[in-house]
């Protein structure tokens, strides 16, 4: 049968190669046919479908090649799950590449071995670790010079300690975070310099106020060496390298409080090693020690100019070529120093994905202004930062998370409470022997005498000094009560620790001394002059009790030497929970030893016995505390585990301080009882001596 559209039809096929289509005309489909078609008769139709029923009319478009819309539905619905299908075989192969990427790692370190390269950045970071060690013991050293030399009340007094902790605390929490978005390598340079800025600064700060400033930045500067530090190492080493090696490094900060005890006890009882620009500018001995503890940070920040940043943080990054750099140097390092120069570093394709918060910022880096672009990057990081420590409470991390927290807690108040009750203990005992001899002398009366000689350690009562002179002479701990001064005249006194409560002061001069009239409690003047007093306070650097403090933070320090060495031997071999539960119970122990401390001897022994065998209990649980967590949350958690340790530290440093003089027994059962809680506690931890760094 003639159709008379076809030939009109073939001809738009054979010319344009589609169909053309306008909106004038149509059929009962839906589907517009062409507007040069002749109208066709309502009956009409066509031979294929003549007599069909309505359901199995056939579709018009069939002669024109035109798909059926449920054809073009299904077309897009199969497009639709082909990729959906692709998307899923790509997040498996990411998955994959991911789940790989420890074991490779691991394989790599291997290759690499373990040589030259990782003892030279085992120095390096033992550098900045004896840097923080120094810190910690800097302002407990300065203090008993300082309070004098700027004239610190005790209320002041506690508010250094204090500031210098929170300060830690918080760089501990800041630092860890950005070091699993910055860097390693890069945070730990910025955590040095502000240290060695402000630490230096804080040496010629004249004021109180504005040294407590310096010292609380040099504190937020120093507080984040920690968590980067053994980050940054553990990265570099093999499975079964890094227990022994990490517990090797722990050695350093204990290095850091032999060099502030012996560098305190060479430098600031000499006065004479200071000097003066002027009367207002003046440098004591106490400041040039705090400038001789800059050179521990000093050689570390140096040496970690050199170093490479860890590949594996670079490889969490997607900076994959970095890495293979970084770890060929590794490679080439070791081998070349044992010998074998010839072998070659095989690793050629190291992958893992990129995070969409990388992409992103790469993205918006390229475009906006220099400001936009630096805005967009740091506010994406602190995103990513605060991503991070919410990532933490995360199921498969939080039981573990949790139970570290409760160890560290615990050792941290045990282990620092008694480092504050300590010395303070011994400062009291020596204070009762010197206050049990104390000389008192009531009513007396002296007139027109020549006070040349030094008055130490004496209480006057309701004395009597008629036409009397003091001149170049020290008055150390003298308390003078209700007593009367007549035409009296004091000059060059130096005084500690001396003041006049309730006395009558007649006709009485001060020429060329410290007695200002703040040493002069409830006191009735009477034409009382005061000329050329003299500016800041003195300092009396030939006190017993600041050399003995000196040999007991010494001692303190060399007595963790053992337990380090048994410590480094064992973590491989018997495991860290093993380690850190053990060491915990048996400084549990010694605590009750405490109890027999009835002098200063028996309290320094009983401290060493204490600090010998707890410090393997900070190795164990700052080794397992950097294998537990993933690379991308490491530096993050280990920040937070270390700034509760700071917060733990200044709890226990009021708690224990409040009860000198009063009991020793509850502060020994509070360190008790924390040990215990927490040595049991680490027993529930799971062992990572076998675990490879995920």
């Amino acid at each position: 049968m003639n159709d008379p559209y076809q030939n009109n039809v073939n001809q738009q096929m054979t010319e344009g190669g589609e169909y053309t289509y306008t909106q004038d005309g149509g059929g009962q489909d839906g589907y517009p046919y062409q507007t040069d078609y002749p109208p066709q008769e309502e009956d009409a139709a066509s031979d294929a479908t003549e007599g069909a029923d309505d359901d199995d009319q056939m579709y018009e478009g069939e002669y024109q090649g035109i798909p059926h819309p449920d054809e073009i539905k299904e077309a897009r619905r199969a497009a639709r799950m082909e990729a959906k299908r692709k998307a899923r075989m790509a997040t498996q192969q990411e998955e994959q590449e991911e789940d790989n990427l420890p074991e490779q790692y691991e394989s790599i370190m291997e290759d690499c071995g373990h040589g030259r390269f990782q003892w030279m950045l085992f120095f390096v970071l033992g550098m900045a670790l004896m840097a923080d060690g120094v810190d910690g013991f800097v302002v407990g050293f300065v203090m008993p010079s300082a309070e004098k030399d700027m004239c610190i009340s005790n209320a002041d007094k506690g508010m250094l300690g204090l500031l210098v902790y929170v300060a830690m605390m918080v760089g501990a929490l800041v630092w860890g975070g950005l070091c699993d978005k910055m860097g390693r390598r890069k945070c730990l340079i910025y955590v040095l310099t502000i240290d060695l800025v402000f630490s230096f600064l804080s040496c010629f700060a004249q004021g109180y106020g504005f040294f407590l400033f310096l010292r609380f930045c040099s504190g937020f500067g120093i507080g984040g060496a920690i968590p980067i530090v053994y980050t940054y190492f553990t990265e570099f080493l093999q499975m079964d390298k890094r227990g022994e090696h990490l517990s090797w490094l722990c050695m350093f900060w204990m290095l850091g409080g032999l060099y502030a005890s012996f560098t305190a006890w060479g430098i600031i009882p000499h006065y004479g090693w200071g000097f003066a620009i002027g009367t207002e500018f003046q440098i004591h001995s106490w400041r040039l020690f705090i400038l001789v503890c800059l050179f521990p940070a000093l050689a570390a920040l140096i040496g970690i100019v050199f170093m490479p940043e860890s590949p594996r943080f670079l490889l969490e990054s997607a900076r994959h070529d970095e890495a293979w750099m970084v770890l060929r140097q590794v490679h080439d390092t070791n081998w070349k120093a044992k010998g074998e120069p010839e072998r070659v570093f095989t690793v050629t394709n190291i992958k893992t994905p990129q995070t969409q918060e990388d992409e992103f910022i790469e993205i918006q880096s390229d475009t906006g202004t220099a400001f936009q672009r630096w805005t967009v990057r740091h506010v994406t990081m602190l995103q990513q930062v605060m991503s991070n420590v919410m990532s933490l409470s995360a199921p498969e991390l939080r039981l573990q998370g949790l139970l570290l927290v409760v160890v560290w807690f615990c050792l941290a108040f045990s282990y620092h409470g008694l480092g504050v009750w300590f010395p303070d203990m011994i400062k009291y005992m020596q204070y009762e022997e010197y206050e049990s001899k104390v000389r008192v002398f009531h009513r007396e009366r002296v007139e027109r005498f020549h006070f040349n000689f030094s008055l130490v350690n004496q209480i006057h009562r309701e004395g009597e000094y008629i036409h009397d002179k003091f001149a170049n002479i020290e008055i150390k701990s003298v308390k003078f009560e209700e007593s009367l001064f007549e035409n009296c005249y004091f000059e060059d006194i130096k005084s500690t620790n001396t003041f006049f409560e309730n006395c009558t002061l007649k006709n009485t001069v001060f020429y060329n001394t410290d007695l200002w009239q703040e040493k002069f409690i409830n006191c009735r003047m009477e034409n009382t002059t005061f000329l050329h007093s003299k500016k800041g306070c003195h300092l009396n650097f030939q006190e017993e009790n600041d050399i003995v403090i000196y040999m007991v933070s010494f001692l303190g320090s060399l007595a963790v030497l053992p337990g380090n060495i048994i410590s480094a031997l064992f973590m491989d071999k018997i495991g860290r929970i093993r380690i850190i539960g053990g060491s915990m119970l048996a400084s549990s122990a010694c605590t009750f030893l405490l109890l027999l401390s009835f002098s200063q001897g028996a309290v320094i022994c009983w401290q060493c016995l204490f600090y010998g065998a707890s410090v393997a209990a900070w190795n164990g649980l700052e080794v397992i505390s950097v294998e537990l967590y993933p690379s991308s949350k490491r530096g993050t958690a280990f920040g937070i585990l270390n700034g509760i340790c700071k917060f733990a530290a200044i709890i226990a440093s009021f708690i224990f301080a409040a009860f000198i003089g009063i009991t020793k027994i509850i502060p020994i059962f509070l360190a008790f009882a924390a040990l215990v809680c927490g040595g049991l506690v680490a027993l529930k931890l799971p062992e990572t001596r076998e675990k490879i760094l995920s």
